[in-house]
């Protein structure tokens, strides 16, 4: 087992994400599954979202020339916030901190790209290899919308880094009425730029 994919399970951190939201690229459906799913559990072993290292990619990759993305994947932890800053009740809202895109290399291999703190205006991006098995099972599940042509055109928002509207319209997480308290959003070109970085925002936003 590769060092991405030893990480303990996500339940051994109370600062662990808890919630992991799939957008299937090929279709913009948004799903969320938390912690002790089984779909969540699988996604961690694909992903390994506490894993920080990289792994050496073709530089067209880092351009932007890399296949076709299957799934963006946002990972959050719940039961955080609430007032003073939002409206919500305390612990109420969601901290959503790393963000993932999985596709599949020309040899079968999977791979992510990775953003450790979407809020973080940078140009830090990292990769890393995944297991084939698990992408497989994911696959067949459809979590990330149904299989690509041969063309790519069942894939169309593989050019976007992420698809907010899919995201508000589709984050269904209780009656709780847990809300978003970080904004995400950066566009496909500006992530394909390096900007100075920025200090991390703090502040948390009601959606």
């Amino acid at each position: 087992m590769s060092p991405a994919h030893a990480a303990a399970p996500a339940e051994v951190d109370p600062d662990a994400p808890d919630l992991a939201v799939v957008i299937a690229n090929g279709t913009g459906r948004t799903t969320s599954v938390r912690s002790g799913e089984q779909d969540f559990a699988r996604l961690w072993k694909l992903l390994a979202p506490s894993y920080t290292d990289t792994e050496e990619v073709p530089e067209d990759w880092i351009d932007g020339r890399h296949p076709p993305v299957r799934a963006t994947v946002l990972w959050g932890l719940t039961g955080v916030g609430g007032w003073p800053e939002t409206d919500s009740p305390p612990r109420g809202d969601v901290y959503m901190g790393r963000q993932d895109q999985v596709f599949r290399a020309e040899d079968g291999t999977p791979w992510v790209r990775t953003d450790p703190s979407v809020d973080v205006n940078d140009d830090d991006i990292r990769w890393h290899r995944a297991p084939r098995s698990v992408f497989d099972q994911l696959e067949r599940r459809e979590l990330f919308g149904p299989a690509p042509t041969e063309d790519g055109k069942s894939d169309p928002l593989a050019g976007a880094w992420w698809a907010i509207p899919g995201l508000a319209a589709g984050l269904a997480l209780g009656s709780g009425g847990t809300r978003l308290i970080r904004r995400v959003m950066h566009g496909a070109a500006a992530q394909r730029e390096p900007r100075p970085p920025k200090e991390p925002r703090q502040e948390l936003i009601d959606l």
